[in-house]
């Protein structure tokens, strides 16, 4: 009865299909075009009527919901047939393909909150991607062998986390029952193309836009590890967008590239619906999230340098990019992993082999005479740097800031002493007070701002979050 229902509503509302996404997709949600006054009225009580009948028979997968190549291993039920599955399928894939605005939209006039997930889509979520997780685990053990060096840091990491649990189960708690945070919002066809928005308490007018790049050693990145900052920003007026991207051994650096740079053009399409303002865009990137960042703004100025080159973004509409802790340089970093733990062998699989590195080195790309065209059109780089970052050291951050000065680019290079490669990232923010990055990456944000800047000045300090001895022998073992 129920696939009747559904077979005879894709047949009478087939202009609405943009509310329906595929199990290869996941959620069912509602879009702003579905939605909107012009809507035919008995599309909208046909949709209505079946949501009332079905409701409790069908789950309605909400935006945590798993996708992709982990739906076997979802409890969640699939009530589509085939045939209806692929015509939504194409559909989508075109609406993708042409940066058109996608079935995700926040809470708009006039049109009713859409259904918070409940506890049970938000257990499923985690569980698959648990499952996901430990396959890709047992798969990138097959990589790494048997090495003291990754061990120990992995030991390290353990004590390390253990340490600041206090602050990442506050953090946690806030990120899965916060209602300002809209989580695993698609933006493409691949299994990790998700990413988490954090809206500011109030959108009286557009915000501006922080797109962030999570780190991860190309291995262990994950949008919820941007939830501290994306939190931090969202209470002072600014919108997040933490992307996820295809991990080692699940991609390659480009793979990872071409992750970024279709979040960065979903958020540059779609953001306005949300409340942002698409001519303040920032990227920002931290640790290998900073060079997959910086390579993605790199070859998207030379791919629009290029004769016939067509791209749903424009370079242009990025206001601003902020590395922090990052490393753009492979070609003099390759011995300096390998002795950290992430050894040559697995660190040029991660690179697609010896001879790409070069084409993934930011600083080494925008030296090359023919791309002086291309590093024109760069925003402005402001990269941060910790002084005592043994993962990645400061040096990186300098050079690549010399770089684009010679290069004619803009370049700002603020180190801070004696910080590491985490103190910036976690342990200063879960210290609470005056976060210097925080207030460094918000005087550029609000520069043009004035009424922003006089909010940030009135802001009362960030509380603690874990206690100062904890975090101090966090500081002693951390394997960053």
């Amino acid at each position: 009865m129920a696939m009747r229902v559904i077979e005879k509503m894709v047949g009478g509302i087939r202009p609405n299909l943009g509310s329906l996404v595929d199990s290869d997709a996941g959620p069912l949600l509602h879009s702003p075009a579905s939605l909107s006054p012009s809507s035919s009225s008995s599309s909208s009580s046909s949709l209505q009527l079946f949501r009332e009948k079905e409701e409790e028979k069908l789950p309605i997968l909400g935006p945590g919901s798993v996708v992709g190549e982990n739906a076997d291993h979802c409890s969640a039920l699939v009530f589509c047939s085939s045939n209806t599955t692929n015509t939504i399928k194409n559909q989508r894939r075109r609406r993708v393909r042409s940066g058109g605005n996608l079935s995700f939209g926040p809470h708009l006039p006039g049109v009713s909150p859409r259904r918070q997930q409940s506890f049970r889509q938000d257990m499923g979520h985690a569980a698959a991607e648990t499952y996901l997780l430990t396959r890709l685990s047992f798969k990138l053990l097959r990589y790494l062998g048997i090495g003291y060096r990754w061990i120990t840091k992995f030991v390290a990491l353990g004590c390390y986390a253990l340490l600041l649990m206090p602050g990442f189960l506050q953090v946690g708690y806030l990120y899965y029952f916060s209602r300002q945070i809209r989580r695993s919002i698609v933006y493409g066809d691949e299994p990790r193309n998700r990413l988490d928005l954090y809206l500011p308490l109030n959108i009286d007018e557009p915000k501006p836009v922080v797109v962030f790049v999570t780190g991860g050693a190309w291995i262990i990145g994950y949008k919820a590890w941007g939830a501290l900052l994306g939190q931090q920003l969202a209470e002072r007026g600014v919108m997040v967008a933490c992307i996820d991207y295809r991990n080692f051994p699940q991609g390659t650096i480009s793979d990872m590239v071409e992750d970024a740079s279709q979040a960065i053009s979903f958020v540059c399409n779609n953001i306005a619906a949300y409340g942002g303002d698409p001519s303040r865009i920032y990227v920002m990137g931290q640790s290998a999230g900073a060079h997959i960042a910086a390579c993605t703004l790199v070859k998207q100025a030379m791919k629009e340098c290029g004769e016939g080159e067509h791209s749903a973004w424009s370079i242009s509409q990025i206001k601003a990019y902020f590395g922090l802790s990052g490393g753009y340089n492979m070609l003099n970093l390759v011995d300096h992993f390998h002795n950290r733990g992430l050894y040559r062998s697995i660190f040029l699989s991660i690179m697609e082999g010896e001879h790409s590195l070069q084409h993934f080195s930011p600083e080494v790309m925008v030296q090359d005479p023919s791309n002086s065209s291309a590093v024109s059109l760069l925003p402005p780089f402001i990269l941060f740097h910790g002084t005592k970052d043994y993962s990645i050291p400061s040096d990186a951050s300098k050079s690549f800031a010399d770089t684009l000065e010679r290069a004619g680019a803009r370049a700002k290079l603020i180190l801070y002493e004696g910080k590491t490669h985490t103190d910036l990232f976690l342990q200063d923010p879960f210290r609470g007070g005056t976060d210097e990055l925080l207030r460094d990456i918000l005087s550029m944000i609000h520069e043009d701002d004035p009424k922003a800047r006089v909010d940030d000045a009135a802001a009362p300090p960030t509380r603690r979050l874990v206690p100062e001895f904890m975090l101090k022998l966090a500081h002693e073992i951390s394997p960053f």
